[in-house]
C-alpha cells in the first residue's frame, strides 16, 4: 500500500502491538468480519439487503410498496422443508416503520408475507393481455395419463388452427417491418433531419419575437380557444369612452387658451425691463411700486370683469 491512510481502509495495518500467536487482525480488535452486519449473529441474524418480490400494501399507513424496493432486513433461519432451508426476513417500512415479516416457501417457490403488509392481487384476462394461460399443477399431473395426454394433444392441435391466421397476419406484419433495413434507416434518417430542420425554423422566429423559449407551430384548437378568448367589459368601456372624447373634441386649438398665454408673456416681459431699469437706476424705487401697483389694479379690475 503506498499510504498508511490505504492500508487501515483496506484492513492490511498490522498495528505494532499485534503479534501472529493472536490470530487475524478481526480477532485482534475483537470484531467480525462483517462488522455491523453481523452485530446479531450469536442469534443466528444476519442484516442483509432484500429486494420486495411483488407489490404490496403495508398494514402500519395503508401505502403500497412496489416491487424492487429494497431495505436492510434482518435474515434467520426458521425451519426446513426437507433439506432445503427456510428463511425469513424481518424489515421495517420507510413510510411507517411497520415492521415486515416475510418468509420463503420452497415447495411452492415463492415468498409469504406472514405479519405486517398484504400482498396486492393483480388479476388480468388472458385476452385482453394476449397471452397464453398456464396448464394448472393438477391438469400438469393429468399429463401423465396418455388417454388424457392424448385428447389435450387434440385440443391444443384445434387451438393452434384457429390462431394460425392471427399468427401468420403478425409474421407477415414483422417481415414487412423488418424486410429491407436500408429503406427503414433511410426513411429514420431523413425524418430526422426534417424534425431537425423545423426546431431550427422555430428557434430562429422565436429569436426574432425576443422569446428565449421555442414556440410550437399553430393548430386549429389554438385557434379556436384564442377566438374563444374575451377581454373584460371595463376595458372595452373606457376604450369606447375615449375614443368617443377624440371623436367629439375639436381639431382646433382653443383661442382663449392661447390668448391667455400671449397675456401672461406680456406680463412677464414688462416685470423684468421694469427690474432691469431699476438695477441700472433710471427708475426710482417710487415709480416702481406705483408701476406694480397699478398693474395689479388693472388686473384685479381684468379680473372682476371676467367675473361679470
Amino acid at each position: 500500500m503506498s499510504t498508511l491512510a490505504a492500508a487501515r481502509a483496506d484492513n492490511f495495518y498490522y498495528p505494532p502491538e499485534w503479534t501472529p500467536d493472536q490470530g487475524s487482525l478481526n480477532k485482534f480488535h475483537g470484531q467480525h468480519a462483517l462488522r455491523e452486519r453481523a452485530k446479531k449473529i450469536d442469534q443466528g441474524i444476519l442484516v442483509i439487503r432484500f429486494e420486495m418480490p411483488f407489490n404490496i400494501w403495508c398494514g402500519g399507513c395503508n401505502s403500497m410498496i412496489g416491487k424492487g424496493v429494497r431495505f436492510n432486513a434482518e435474515k434467520k433461519q426458521v425451519g426446513n422443508y426437507y433439506s432445503t432451508k427456510i428463511w425469513s426476513f424481518t424489515m421495517k417500512s420507510a413510510c411507517c416503520q411497520n415492521e415486515i415479516v416475510i418468509h420463503t416457501d420452497p415447495k411452492n417457490c415463492e415468498y409469504v408475507i406472514i405479519s405486517g403488509a398484504q400482498k396486492k392481487t393483480e388479476d388480468y384476462d388472458v385476452e385482453d393481455a394476449e397471452t397464453f394461460e398456464l396448464p394448472a399443477a393438477e391438469e400438469r399431473g393429468k399429463l401423465a395419463d396418455p388417454f388424457y395426454r392424448l385428447e389435450h394433444q387434440e385440443e391444443d392441435l384445434q387451438k393452434k388452427k384457429q390462431a394460425e391466421p392471427v399468427l401468420v397476419r403478425l409474421q407477415r406484419v414483422s417481415d414487412s417491418r423488418h424486410s429491407d433495413d436500408y429503406s427503414l434507416n433511410k426513411a429514420l434518417r431523413s425524418r430526422l433531419r426534417s424534425q431537425k430542420k423545423r426546431v431550427v425554423e422555430e428557434e430562429a422566429a422565436s429569436a426574432k419575437m425576443g422569446l428565449a423559449i421555442r414556440l410550437l407551430p399553430r393548430s386549429e384548437e389554438d385557434n379556436s380557444e384564442a377566438k374563444r378568448v374575451k377581454f373584460p367589459s371595463k376595458f372595452e368601456r373606457s376604450r369606447k369612452d375615449k375614443r368617443a372624447l377624440i371623436k367629439a373634441a375639436s381639431i382646433f386649438p382653443d383661442s382663449s387658451g392661447s390668448s391667455r398665454m400671449e397675456l401672461e408673456l406680456k406680463r412677464r416681459k414688462i416685470k423684468a425691463s421694469i427690474t432691469t431699469r431699476l438695477l441700472s437706476g433710471s427708475v426710482k424705487p417710487s415709480a416702481w411700486s406705483q408701476s406694480c401697483s397699478t398693474s395689479a389694479i388693472s388686473k384685479g379690475s381684468t379680473m372682476t370683469a371676467r367675473k361679470r
